[in-house]
C-alpha cells in the first residue's frame, strides 16, 4: 500500500511554491506577524476548515515585545489511531529580510533586492506546515491526531515557544521543527542563550572647555570591549577544552562630538552548552565592564558606574538517541532515501524551549541557506523533500 506521500499529484510541488513565494513576501519581523498568520488562516478557511478550529494564544502578551498577535495552533483530531504529533515553523524574519522581493531562478528562490535578505528563516518552514495541512484537509488524508503551531518572536528570544499555551497543543508525543537548512539533518540538541543590558554612566562636560572634568562612558565601554577580546572572552571562547561565544551587538551613546558621553547602553550575549561556562562567560563580561568603569576617573577622581540586567533566553539541551521524535525523523528521512545527519546547533530554537517544557523537538532543515544575510537564497529540491518528509511525518504511523 502506498504512503499519502506518494499518492500526492505532481501539482502539489507548484502549489507549494506559489505558497512558499506568497509567504516570502509579507512583512512579518518579531512582534508584527499578523499578516503571515491571516494568510495562513485564510488560506486554510478556504480549503474548507471550520474558523473555530484555528486558534491564537496570548504568548505575546506574556513577552518583553508584546508584538501584534500569539502563536497560531491548529489542531486536528485523528481519522486513524496513533500518537499525537507535532509541527512547529516560526512566522517572524529578522529586520534585514524586510521589503525582500522573492523570485525563483532555477532551482533556487532568491531576493531580486540585493539589500535585503530572503526570509526563509522560517517562511520555508512556515510554507512547509500550510501545505501539509492543506495537503490533509483538502485531499482527506488519513492521518493520526496532528497539531500545527505557528510560532511568533522566535527570533528575538524564542518568545513564542516559550509562553506557548500547552494546553492547545493536546499533549503529543512527537514533535517536529521545521527551521533550517537539510531536512536530513536531525538537530536533538542546542546551546544556552543568555542576552544581558548593560548600562555605563559616566559624567558629562565639554569636550574641549574641560574635557578633564568628564568621564566618558564611551572610553569604559572601549576598555571594557578591548579587554575581553585581549583575554579571549569576546566571539568564539574556548578555555580548558571548553567552549562557548560571546558577542556585544549592540551599542547606543553619544549625541555630539563637543560633550564627553555620560551614558552608553549595550546588548550584549553569552551562549554555551555548559551551563557552568557559560556563567564563567558572563562573569567575564561582568567583571570586564566593572574593572572598567573604575579606570576611566576624571580630575576630581570621580568615575563611571555600570548596572547589568540579564536573563536566560534558553536553556541548552540534548535529546536521547531513543528519543521517539528522533526515531520518527530517522525513519522519515530513510523513506526518502537519505542518511540522517545527527547534528547539534550553536544556535536557539523554538526545540529549546518545547523540549523544557516537556514536549522533547527534533528539527529538520527545508532548505534554507546563507541565513540573516543579503546573499540568502532557498534550495528548492530541499524545500520539497522537506515537504515529504512533514507529510509522513503527519499521516503515518
Amino acid at each position: 500500500m502506498k504512503s499519502n506521500s506518494e499518492i500526492l499529484p505532481v501539482s502539489t510541488d507548484r502549489v507549494a511554491e506559489q505558497l512558499l513565494l506568497d509567504l516570502l513576501a509579507l512583512p512579518g519581523s518579531s512582534g508584527h506577524e499578523v499578516a503571515v498568520a491571516e494568510f495562513i488562516c485564510e488560506r486554510l478557511r478556504a480549503a474548507g476548515l471550520p474558523k473555530k478550529d484555528l486558534k491564537f494564544d496570548q504568548a505575546n502578551r506574556k513577552s518583553i515585545l508584546k508584538g501584534e498577535t500569539g502563536n497560531l495552533v491548529l489542531r486536528l483530531p485523528g481519522t486513524m489511531r496513533g500518537p499525537r504529533r507535532l509541527l512547529v515553523a516560526h512566522l517572524d524574519t529578522v529586520p534585514i529580510c524586510q521589503g525582500t522581493r522573492p523570485a525563483k531562478r532555477g532551482r533556487r528562490i532568491v531576493s531580486l533586492d540585493k539589500h535585503t535578505g530572503l526570509g526563509g528563516d522560517d517562511r520555508a518552514g512556515v510554507a512547509v506546515l500550510l501545505a501539509t495541512a492543506l495537503n490533509i484537509i483538502e485531499k482527506k488524508l488519513p492521518h493520526p491526531p496532528i497539531t500545527f503551531l505557528w510560532t511568533v518572536q522566535e527570533e528575538t528570544g524564542l518568545n513564542g515557544a516559550r509562553h506557548a499555551t500547552l494546553s492547545l497543543l493536546g499533549k503529543p508525543t512527537l514533535a517536529f521543527n521545521f527551521d533550517g537548512n537539510s531536512p536530513a539533518r536531525l538537530t536533538i540538541g542546542a546551546t544556552g542563550g543568555y542576552r544581558m543590558n548593560i548600562e555605563i554612566r559616566g559624567l558629562a562636560s565639554h569636550a574641549g572647555g574641560h574635557p578633564e572634568q568628564g568621564v566618558s562612558a564611551i572610553a569604559i565601554a572601549s576598555l571594557a570591549i578591548a579587554d575581553l577580546v585581549k583575554n579571549g572572552w569576546h566571539g568564539l571562547v574556548e578555555k580548558n577544552r571548553q567552549r562557548g561565544t560571546s558577542n556585544v551587538g549592540v551599542i547606543h551613546g553619544g549625541a555630539a562630538t563637543n560633550v564627553v558621553t555620560d551614558l552608553v547602553q549595550i546588548r550584549a550575549e553569552a551562549r554555551g552548552h555548559d551551563p557552568k561556562f557559560r556563567q564563567r562567560i558572563i562573569d567575564e563580561i561582568e567583571q570586564a565592564f566593572h574593572r572598567a568603569a573604575k579606570e576611566v576617573t576624571n580630575t576630581n577622581g570621580q568615575c563611571g558606574t555600570v548596572s547589568i540586567a540579564g536573563r536566560l533566553d534558553y536553556e541548552a539541551f540534548c535529546l536521547a538517541k531513543d528519543c521517539p521524535s528522533i526515531l520518527a525523523a530517522k525513519a522519515a528521512v530513510e523513506a526518502e532515501g537519505c542518511s540522517p545527519e545527527f547534528n547539534i546547533s550553536n544556535g536557539g530554537l523554538d526545540a529549546n524551549w518545547l523540549t523544557a517544557r516537556g514536549i522533547p523537538t527534533v528539527t529538520l532543515g527545508c532548505g534554507q541557506n546563507e541565513i540573516h544575510t543579503v546573499s540568502e537564497w532557498l534550495d528548492l529540491e530541499e524545500f520539497h523533500r522537506a515537504l515529504r518528509i512533514a507529510l509522513r511525518l503527519a499521516t503515518e504511523t
